[in-house]
């Protein structure tokens, strides 16, 4: 509000700045939210919890009708639903839990997948990607040129692919992605096979930041020793000088683990996840920082391309 509306001094959230706005009506105001869980990228931004906060500070006087299943990982909200139970105008009702994605035609269960996934909730993972195999193909590989021949081989006509990586895989370079590259998601989305700069060249990977909220038909997504599997959960790491650190405050580890959430959920038909093999002469590309990770992967029944 102060970079863009001159408006120093502004401490409202936007869902409390936007209530305000309905608050003011004389009789009565209905606003209906869709917040997706699992979407929060960058410092700043908030779920539906926001929302949750915003009306037990300042709102008494509003009704409020939403999901009594806000509690799953990806949606955080789990202290303010505590503090919504309390209040009596307040109505959780299950029906307004939209569990289903509809991102894919292909597989509904991608998002449980890769929620599964990313909790490390190995039983359900491997149950939902037994559901979705037939229908949304996922693979796995170690070298970047068959994945990169994967996603031509399944694409069809004009059917768009691209790869991604997180904001954070600085350590990608080696194998020439290059996060640091300004991708311009107009031609990157939009330009044909012919343009450098589209996604079709597979040359320049898009971070979840240029995805949120756009979509590919097939993705090949880069994980890169930021986000490393350790057996029983994730450590996560921040490329900074000439070292991996980590990342200790637990709103930026939401943030990478919502960032691979991004990438992974980008794909209307099929992805394939290459995981490098690391680099024996190279601290910054220790196996350890991959192995474990890939070896999850597989686990989960992801086919590996060799």
């Amino acid at each position: 509000m102060h970079r863009k509306k001159k408006r120093a001094g502004f401490a409202q959230s936007e869902p409390g700045f936007l209530i305000s706005y309905m608050d003011r009506h004389k009789d009565w105001a209905v606003i209906i939210c869709l917040v997706g869980g699992g979407q929060e990228i960058n410092t700043g931004e908030a779920g539906i919890d926001a929302w949750l906060d915003a009306m037990i500070a300042a709102f008494p006087n509003w009704h409020m009708y939403i999901s009594s299943r806000l509690t799953d990982s990806e949606y955080a909200a789990g202290r303010a639903l505590d503090s919504v139970r309390r209040r009596h105008d307040a109505h959780l009702d299950d029906c307004l839990h939209l569990a289903v994605s509809m991102r894919s035609f292909r597989a509904e269960n991608v998002s449980a997948f890769v929620k599964a996934l990313l909790d490390c909730e190995k039983r359900q993972a491997r149950e939902a990607f037994a559901k979705l195999a037939d229908r949304y193909p996922i693979a796995v590989t170690r070298d970047l040129n068959l994945a990169k021949q994967w996603i031509r081989d399944h694409a069809r006509g004009t059917e768009r692919f691209g790869m991604v990586a997180s904001s954070k895989a600085q350590r990608l370079k080696p194998h020439a992605i290059d996060i640091r590259v300004d991708v311009d998601p107009v031609h990157w989305f939009l330009n044909d096979k012919e343009d450098t700069r589209s996604s079709y060249y597979l040359e320049d990977a898009a971070t979840e930041f240029q995805l949120q909220g756009l979509e590919l038909d097939w993705a090949c997504v880069n994980w890169d020793g930021d986000l490393r599997f350790t057996g029983s959960g994730w450590s996560f790491h921040d490329f900074r000088g000439d070292s991996w650190q980590n990342i200790k405050n637990s709103d930026n580890q939401v943030y990478l683990r919502n960032a691979y959430r991004v990438l992974l959920t980008r794909a209307r038909q099929g992805m394939v996840i290459f995981v490098p093999s690391g680099e024996p002469t190279d601290p910054t590309r220790a196996s350890t920082y991959y192995d474990p990770t890939f070896n999850y992967l597989t686990d989960l029944g992801m086919p590996v391309v060799a």
